[in-house]
């Protein structure tokens, strides 16, 4: 039924998650970005943010300080210019390793694709039903669900942290300022990895979610993944066009050597060997083309034309396409069998209607169409071929 209704029930191909990727359906999480980007924010200042705090010391120092020059020649903008730059290298520091790392968590999340195409403007997102169905919708309530665990998780956490260091607030106004702006500093660095964390763990949740949901939107049904298959390997009429192709090409590389083979021996769909006798060029049986696949199917179309025997002893064929090069005598073992089928097709050529013979090949000479040994065979003796 779901073939016909058209059901999507397949899980999506590695093209059909290319396709979208390049629509701009690729994996991203909000929660992802805003965890990285407050733990990033959080280790740079517990690492550097005393090289923040002389900075702004520093213009504080600058700011305050004045003398009857300073007054009398007062200068508004170049004092908000030299505050500015007292601050302006460690902020920006601290800007671009958030951004670098936000982009950054949702490349790696996106499979590595940066699509441009994300942050254009378009027209669609300002549309309202649009807006009310996704507000109203599953994302929206996948939204909301998150909405409602970052209170909870979050607002337990800051709860948490706020009785843990009441105490500590709570005397800040005690002691000397350097101290009181220390006890301050560690705490807020404190609240911030607590938070970080709370974040990252809301963005473990997320990723599954994300994933199950983009799985789902490009599920695929019989139709799409027929589509598919059609176009990744082409129509059956162009198929058909490059197998002709291929045979044609096979069939002038072979066409001089099947004009002197005396009879071809077949799998009879895999292989396809061309054999000829002549005492004149060696003593032994020589095979003058071989092929498997498409120029086995060249042979034996070659050998209908030229009106040449194709026999099918497939166990035969196997042996002497696996053992035998081509313009090669065959191995002394195979004497008897393929003086056998040579017996038979002269004299078909004589116009005799003998039975067709029965060939047996030594144990070590039965091959699969892989070209192992077919060990059963060799364990076991002789069986026809």
């Amino acid at each position: 039924m779901s073939e016909t209704t058209g059901e999507k029930q397949f899980a999506p191909s590695q093209k059909k998650k290319d396709d979208a990727a390049k629509r701009g359906d690729v994996l991203r999480s909000k929660e992802l970005g805003t965890a990285v980007a407050v733990l990033a924010g959080t280790a740079w200042l517990y690492l550097l943010g005393g090289w923040l705090m002389d900075s702004v010391k520093e213009v504080a120092r600058r700011g305050w300080g004045f003398d009857r020059d300073t007054i009398t020649h007062f200068d508004p903008g170049a004092v908000m210019i030299e505050a500015v730059g007292g601050v302006i290298i460690p902020i920006a520091t601290l800007g671009l390793l958030v951004m670098f790392l936000t982009v950054a968590s949702q490349l790696l999340f996106g499979e590595g694709k940066f699509v441009s195409d994300n942050v254009k403007p378009k027209g669609s997102r300002l549309d309202p039903i649009k807006g009310f169905g996704r507000i109203f919708g599953p994302q929206g309530l996948i939204e909301l669900g998150k909405s409602v665990l970052k209170i909870v998780l979050l607002g337990g956490m800051a709860i948490w942290w706020g009785l843990d260091a009441f105490d500590e607030v709570i005397a800040l106004g005690r002691g000397d300022l350097n101290g009181q702006l220390g006890v301050a500093w560690v705490t807020v660095i404190e609240l911030m990895v607590l938070m970080a964390l709370g974040l990252g763990i809301i963005a473990m949740i997320d990723w599954p979610i994300q994933f199950l949901r983009r799985n789902n939107r490009l599920k695929m049904s019989h139709q799409d993944v027929r589509e598919e298959n059609k176009e990744k390997e082409g129509s059956p009429e162009k198929r058909m066009a490059i197998r002709n192709k291929q045979r044609q090409i096979a069939m002038g590389g072979i066409n001089k050597a099947m004009q002197k083979a005396q009879f071809v021996l077949t799998n009879p769909t895999h292989f396809s060997v061309a054999m000829t006798y002549d005492a004149a060029l060696a003593d032994a049986p020589i095979v003058l083309a071989k092929g498997r696949g498409e120029k086995a199917l060249a042979m034996r179309e070659l050998a209908r034309d030229l009106d040449i025997p194709v026999l099918e002893f497939p166990a035969l064929a196997r042996s002497v396409y696996f053992t035998t090069r081509e313009n090669q005598v065959i191995r002394a073992e195979l004497y008897g069998a393929i003086a056998s089928v040579l017996s038979f097709v002269l004299s078909l050529k004589r116009g005799e209607h003998r039975r067709r013979p029965s060939i047996a090949l030594p144990p070590d000479l039965h091959f699969d169409a892989q070209g192992e040994l077919q060990t059963a065979l060799k364990a076991g003796g002789n069986a026809p071929s």
